[in-house]
């Protein structure tokens, strides 16, 4: 099989628990490929279970594929989408200055966009004035606020008020110093995402979560506690890390917090496929490849697709 055409990047994403890491990695060794994580949890250092890395996956036959993006982070240190955003511009030019294929991977949307559209996006740094002004309000009155500048989809901001108020100071700081256009890397961009019926996805989120707390996901979250990590911490990183500290400090019992965390995790893939429908509303083309076609089946069709000269952007 012949490497895509130069400047060529291929995205794979799609919902959780559809093998999307698995598939970038195989496409990436028949192509001489090496995979750049679009992940926002995926960069921490030690949250391994809890973020779903699957790091196995990169092993390919007796080959591991190069991945990037992917424990650059200390627990604790609060990533953000700009960062995210000029770490892949660093890595895609990296991996084209050898003359290799980059394949951009993962399912948190918003990443992705702001690689391929290149979003204009600027670092925000603390405001001590402003948040001491700020720790005054109430969090309503901090939502009416965040409201004013930006329609609120995301409720986490809402009801974690330290995300409340960096939100505002963000926005803040962003009305009065106008971000510029960001200089993205020239590619044509070529998507695919992985799809289950939802039935068939819902089994492999429950089994995938089966499998990852007897593979120690609560002892990494106790691990994590013990090197310091406060319990607020821990649940700043939603989902998995939220539900199983709240097991872990005793607030919820083993039953409940597998109930709560397995709907929680469903729920999540219904918004990631809402986000992907939305960016092919907005011209965005994705080419969805059967969940239950084989590895190679699937790769083949990755490759395929990509190698015609008429690629749709």
């Amino acid at each position: 099989m012949k490497r895509p055409e130069p400047g060529i990047l291929i995205v794979i994403t799609g919902p959780t628990a559809t093998g999307k890491t698995r598939l970038a990695a195989c496409v990436a060794a028949q192509c001489e490929g090496e995979v750049i994580s679009a992940d926002s949890r995926q960069v921490y250092r030690g949250m391994d279970l809890g973020t779903g890395k699957d790091l196995h996956d990169f092993m390919v036959g007796n080959t591991l594929v190069p991945y990037h993006l992917i424990d650059i982070a200390e627990p604790g240190y609060e990533y953000n989408v700009f960062e995210f955003q000029q770490d892949f511009f660093k890595a895609h030019s990296h991996i084209r200055k050898r003359n290799k294929q980059p394949i951009l991977c993962g399912g948190t949307g918003l990443y992705i966009e702001v690689a391929l559209k290149a979003y204009p996006l600027q670092k925000v740094v603390p405001n001590p004035e402003l948040r001491e002004n700020l720790q005054l309000l109430t969090n309503d009155e901090l939502g009416r606020i965040l409201a004013t500048y930006r329609p609120l989809h995301n409720t986490t901001d809402l009801s974690d008020r330290e995300r409340l108020i960096r939100a505002v100071e963000i926005e803040t700081f962003q009305k009065n110093n106008p971000p510029k256009e960001a200089t993205r890397p020239n590619f044509k961009a070529v998507l695919f995402a992985i799809h289950f019926e939802r039935t068939i996805l819902r089994e492999r989120i429950t089994e995938r979560l089966k499998r990852r707390l007897e593979a120690g996901m609560l002892d990494e979250i106790q691990r994590l506690l013990d090197q310091g990590l406060s319990d607020e911490q821990l649940k700043f990183y939603g989902l998995e890390y939220r539900i199983l500290t709240q097991y872990v400090t005793g607030e919820i019992s083993y039953d409940e917090m597998f109930r709560t965390l397995n709907t929680a995790i469903h729920q999540f893939a219904k918004r990631q496929m809402t986000w992907f429908r939305r960016m092919e509303r907005q011209g965005m083309t994705i080419h969805w490849i059967d969940g239950n076609l084989s590895e190679e089946e699937k790769t083949m069709q990755v490759l395929n697709i990509v190698n015609l000269p008429d690629i749709k952007q």
